[in-house]
């Protein structure tokens, strides 16, 4: 079973856009323009004749923040998962973003240190495309809705509507108008966290899924300022710092630092529980300059966007693998399914990962009349995979922070991993299976594997350099 989710993941990852396809419905309709919903739109775009991205924010001219997304100002990278998929299917979007100021950074302009100790090199070629999320959705959004059959409705979605235990359509207030329908043959909600799917499925007597909580209070603060130097010229274009809760780093357990467009930083800091770390500029200055030296550089420039905080009370999943009842043609993606901590840098890449799996399913010969079982099952792979890596890592950081008793099993696996995570700094070929994992290029489960284990500890005990 193991292998062949590894097997199902890395296939996920690797899909390319159909060669041709046959049309399978007219009308299809995305609720919501938000990153998963518009390369949701992309998949679309090859299967309907028309595709409508139904979006409550007037995006039509968007190039900033919009109100649909209050983490947009935080720092967002795009993993080499992520980004191989969505160059992919949307060729030459990175060079654009590069062109537009973005960082394409590679190992030697990428630096993640664990409590300050750099970890060692994997000898992989892996770049992270370093950029503010306003400015990528941007690009994306232009490069969805400039195909010649998929269009955008501003308005807001109230509800569904059903033919033969099938949607059938979609009631919407369009901006400025009156209650309205769109017929429509197939769905996709994308309407994020607070996705209001679940209610209209039990209204109408469909059964919805189960929403699974994790409480792992989060809270970010996050400034721009001034960035002097050209991309050729910096030592580090992405920079991350991982402090255990023994290290001092004051209240600070995460910090990241990106070059990012405009020749600005986007500098963070992320603290759990009741840790609220920089909500000043001051504040967040000082605590930048008791971290590794270039949170200091980074934040030394003027200032051009004051600090904005962010904070998250709990990770969610909602489980339609075990709902019953669920009408056809009717398919959740991005965060409307699985939301983790953003400091993973999972979301974007899990919504390319998400559209891929549509795209699986969409390929895959499908029973329409049915509901997309398929489809869930193989989001299910991706959401495992994103959850473990983020909503684990959480969860063990906050029991360490509260004492908390955990059972042998959960000790010994997180032992492992904390095995694992050690062993990165100083033997690369454990940082290249870290890494394969952490960017979203292989499954969780490839860290399983007992000889990798065997090597973490044996680096560990002997200080192997590779």
């Amino acid at each position: 079973m193991t292998e062949s989710v590894i097997a199902l993941f890395e296939k996920l990852v690797q899909a390319d856009p159909p060669d041709d396809v046959p049309v399978l419905f007219d009308t299809a309709c995305v609720l919501g323009g938000s990153i998963a919903g518009l390369l949701a739109a992309r998949v679309l775009a090859d299967r309907a004749r028309r595709v409508v991205v139904l979006e409550s924010d007037d995006i039509s001219t968007a190039t900033g923040s919009r109100t649909g997304v209050p983490q947009d100002q935080q720092v967002h990278t795009l993993l080499p998962a992520g980004q191989r998929w969505v160059e992919r299917w949307l060729p030459g979007i990175t060079k654009e973003a590069q062109a537009r100021g973005a960082s394409f950074a590679g190992p030697d302009k990428q630096v993640t240190a664990l409590n300050g100790v750099p970890q060692a090199w994997d000898g992989e070629d892996h770049h992270l495309l370093a950029i503010g999320r306003p400015l990528l959705e941007s690009l994306i959004r232009d490069r969805v809705t400039s195909l010649p059959n998929v269009s955008v409705l501003h308005g807001r979605a109230t509800g569904l509507r059903y033919r033969d235990n099938a949607v059938g359509g979609v009631h919407h207030v369009p901006a400025g108008g009156d209650p309205d329908v769109l017929d429509a043959d197939f769905v996709v909600d994308a309407m994020g966290r607070s996705s209001r799917l679940s209610t209209w499925l039990k209204e109408s007597g469909y059964d919805h899924p189960r929403l699974e909580r994790l409480e792992a209070p989060i809270n970010y603060a996050t400034a721009l300022f001034e960035r002097p130097a050209e991309f050729a010229d910096l030592e580090t274009a992405c920079a991350l710092g991982i402090f255990t809760p023994d290290f001092p780093s004051g209240e600070v357990s995460v910090a990241a630092a990106n070059a990012i467009e405009d020749r600005q930083w986007l500098v963070m800091l992320m603290g759990y529980g009741d840790s609220r770390p920089g909500r000043t500029l001051d504040e967040f200055r000082a605590a930048c300059a008791e971290l590794p030296p270039v949170f200091a550089a980074a934040t030394a420039g003027a200032v051009t966007g004051d600090v904005v905080t962010y904070h998250q009370a709990e990770s969610r999943r909602r489980h339609f693998t075990e709902v019953n009842r669920f009408p056809a043609r009717l398919v959740s993606v991005g965060d409307a399914v699985a939301s983790f901590n953003p400091i993973r840098g999972q979301g974007m890449s899990s919504a390319a990962l998400h559209a891929s799996c549509l795209a699986s399913y969409l390929g895959g010969s499908p029973e329409l009349g049915t509901a997309a079982g398929e489809f869930f099952r193989l989001q299910q792979v991706v959401v495992d995979a994103a959850w473990m890596v983020s909503a684990g890592g959480d969860a063990a950081r906050l029991d360490a922070l509260n004492g908390t008793e955990v059972p042998k099993e959960v000790r010994r696996q997180r032992w492992a991993m904390e095995q694992i995570t050690v062993a990165t700094l100083s033997d690369g070929d454990v940082t290249r299976a870290f890494h394969d994992v952490s960017y979203m290029l292989r499954h969780p489960a490839t860290l399983a594997d007992p000889a990798l284990l065997a090597k973490a500890v044996a680096a560990n005990e002997g200080g192997s350099t590779k």
